[in-house]
């Protein structure tokens, strides 16, 4: 339901709530001068091998580019294009602030805390859960 409630909410611009979270991470700060595959993988908590098919389509959009780490020329960074920041700041980001104002509209203060807290702790259990995974030999899917 938030897949198909949040898709929604911004397939006027052509984005799914993937590209909106890929766009949202990478509109941070620290991800100013582009983030390895990976480090957004991790980010994200998804798969590689989903988020380079992802990454692959909002780049022939013209959301973002790639390029060579500097650093390592075998690892690729990715940032947000001009066009794709234009998107996020100037269409998306009202569009989901409406989205969630929509979504919270019943909820008081508390209840979004208490939503919020609740969350976090199904967080934590699943990130807990998924290294008892690894530890026991289980493979990483990042």
């Amino acid at each position: 339901m938030l897949h198909k409630t949040g898709t929604r909410a911004v397939e006027a611009e052509g984005l799914t709530t993937q590209q909106w979270a890929v766009l949202g991470a990478l509109s941070r700060e620290e991800s100013a001068n582009g983030m390895s595959v990976g480090d957004l993988a991790r980010y994200l908590m998804v798969s590689r091998q989903n988020l380079s098919g992802l990454i692959g389509r909002m780049e022939r959009n013209g959301h973002l580019t790639t390029f060579a780490d500097e650093r390592d020329r075998r690892s690729r960074l990715v940032r947000m294009s001009d066009a794709g920041r234009r998107l996020w700041t100037q269409d998306a980001i009202p569009k989901i602030n409406a989205y969630y104002g929509d979504v919270l509209s019943d909820f008081s203060t508390d209840d979004v805390t208490h939503a919020l807290h609740y969350l976090l702790k199904l967080l934590d259990n699943m990130k807990r859960i998924d290294d008892e995974g690894r530890a026991d030999g289980e493979p990483d899917d990042d």
